[in-house]
Formats: C-alpha cells, structure tokens, sequence
C-alpha cells in the first residue's frame, strides 16, 4: 500500500490547481475571441463554403472564431442582412438582389447579360467603380463586403422535356427564382413566370411539380442534386452570377490594422479558392449531366440577350443605376 506524504498530497494539489488555472485561462483566452458566425443557405460541400473553411477560418484563428452555419439554419435566406444591419450576426453570403432590395442602384448587377466572365467579374468589384456602392452599403447597413464570390453562369435547368430555343418557348413555365423584386423580374425578362422560392425547397418543388424549373449554375445543380429531379439543363448563360462576402462593419472596426489586413486576405484568398474550383467545376459537368441522362445544349442565345437586355434597359430598375455605369463596366477588359 502506497502512503502519500503531506508533502507528496500539496505537490499534486498545486500541480492540479495549475493544470486548472491553465485551462481557465486557455477557456478565457479563447472566450476572448470574437465569435464570427456566417450564416447562408449554401450546403457545406459548396465550393464557396469550403473556400472559407480552408482559407479563412485558419487564417483567422489567431484573433477571431470562425463558425459557419449553412442551410439557412442560423438565418432564414434574405434576412441576413437586416441581421448583420442588427448587430445580430457577423457575416454571410449575399447577393446584388439583396442588396437591390434595401439600396437600389445594386440592382444594376441583377442585369442579365451585364458581366462577362469571372475575370471581368473580378475585376470590376475591385475597381474604384463599386466605391461609391461599397460606401452606401457600409453607411446603410453597417456592412462591408469583403470579396466578390463567382457563382457561376446561371443555366436553365428544368423538368419539362420541351426543347428551349427562344424565350417565347418559356412562356407560361413557372420558374423558381428567389423571393426579391429583382429575381423575379430576371425570371419574367427571361420569358417565364417567375416563382418566388427559398433555395432550401427546390428539390421537393422540383420532384412534385410544383415548379417546372429552376436557374442555377452547374455546380450548384450538381451540389444540391436537382440533376435527380429534371430532365433537362438549357445553356442560357443569362447571368454571370455573383456573391458578396458580407462583413459586420461594426465587428471589423474593432479589428486593429494588422487583423483587418488579414481578415481581408483571407477572405480574397477563399473567394479565389472558390472561383478556380467553380470554373473547373463548370468545365466538367455538361458530360456529368449528359451520363445522367440529362439533355444539355444552348438556345439561341442571341435572341435571349436582346429581350433581357431590352427589358432591363427600359424598367424602372434602370433609373436607380449610377449614371454612366453600364458603360464604364463594359469598357473594363
């Protein structure tokens, strides 16, 4: 039988009482830290999530928690904003159409057929021409946004087996589109009847024919598997879709220099993550489709530019756009 000596008995005591004090302090330290929540309806395998969880939430790690919270199980889709605007979340993903409905003139990036490609995409949301519109945003809203995030080009992806040449050919479809003023009417310049939804319902609208269509890029198509529900994908390229990496302003001007410079790398790094692998993506899944027993081709596409385009530049939208801008965005190569 062992006997421990008084002297043995306050030795382990104190090394307890320190092991303790180690782990109190460790807990603090850490409590310390502010939490960073992103909120979004993506699904944890999208290329934008893991983008973040790769390069920003290590990057950060040192100052800040990143904790991300996906399929609209934190906020519901379109309320993020108003939750950042609150004080009551840090950080989401949104878009031009969200935006559009609480500041207007970002409904110019809700027109069909306005940007290019990514890199065009890219290189405008860098450009001293989103200044003004950055600002605003940080004024209204309290918020800033980070990075431009490439969503894709938007296709048609649709249940229906009739063949899609001409926006004529969608009259009368109801097209599942995102529930703001701005969605809904890139649905109709389309030519189909806009139906306003949130993303986390689309397989089962899709399956039970409660919607003939949807729009998304290809790789989100393939994330959420409406491939299993559909019988068709229509390469429309309609939209060169974007997110914005939302930011709390109030959150980031606690941030000392050093920590925002790297809170924005970060965030520049996992949106360019993001984007390399949405274009390989995109490259690659018109014969995944096809396997899938998918039809996949391209309508006129010229005919489909002429209506949207017309259709936008004669809306009410298009006087909420900064004089001038349209131009100064198609001059930028």
């Amino acid at each position: 039988m062992t006997v421990l000596s008084r002297r043995s008995l306050l030795q382990a005591s104190l090394a307890g009482a320190a092991v303790a004090g180690f782990g109190l302090s460790s807990a603090r330290a850490q409590a310390d830290k502010p939490l960073l929540r992103m909120s979004a309806p993506l699904t944890p395998t999208d290329q934008r999530a893991i983008g973040l969880e790769k390069h920003f939430g290590p990057a950060v790690a040192g100052f800040a928690t990143y904790q991300p919270h996906y399929n609209a199980t934190l906020f519901k889709q379109g309320t993020e904003l108003e939750a950042i605007a609150r004080g009551n979340l840090e950080m989401s993903i949104t878009s031009a159409q969200e935006l559009a409905t609480l500041i207007p003139a970002w409904s110019i990036f809700t027109a069909g057929y306005l940007l290019r490609d990514a890199e065009h995409q890219k290189k405008v949301f860098a450009s001293d021409l989103m200044d003004g519109l950055k600002k605003t945003t940080e004024d209204k809203l309290g918020v800033k946004l980070l990075s431009v995030m490439y969503l894709g080009r938007r296709q048609l992806n649709l249940r229906t087996e009739k063949e899609i040449k001409t926006p004529e050919d969608l009259a009368g479809m109801k097209l599942r589109m995102p529930n703001s003023e701005a969605w809904l009417f890139l649905g109709k310049a389309l030519g189909a009847n806009p139906l306003p939804m949130a993303f986390t319902e689309i397989y089962t609208a899709l399956q039970t024919g409660a919607i003939d269509g949807q729009d998304n890029p290809l790789p989100t198509d393939k994330d959420s598997k409406f491939y299993e529900v559909t019988k068709q994908i229509v390469l429309t390229s309609h939209l060169v879709d974007q997110n914005y990496l939302a930011f709390s302003k109030k959150v980031w001007d606690k941030f000392t220099p050093d920590q925002q410079a790297t809170v924005q790398k970060a965030a520049d790094a996992a949106a360019e993550a993001a984007r390399q692998a949405q274009l390989k993506l995109e490259d690659d899944l018109v014969d995944f489709f096809k396997q899938q027993g998918l039809k996949v081709y391209a309508p006129d596409v010229a005919a489909f530019r002429k209506k949207v385009q017309a259709d936008y530049l004669t809306s009410k939208f298009a006087k909420d756009w900064p004089a001038g801008l349209v131009d100064k965005i198609n001059a930028i190569q």
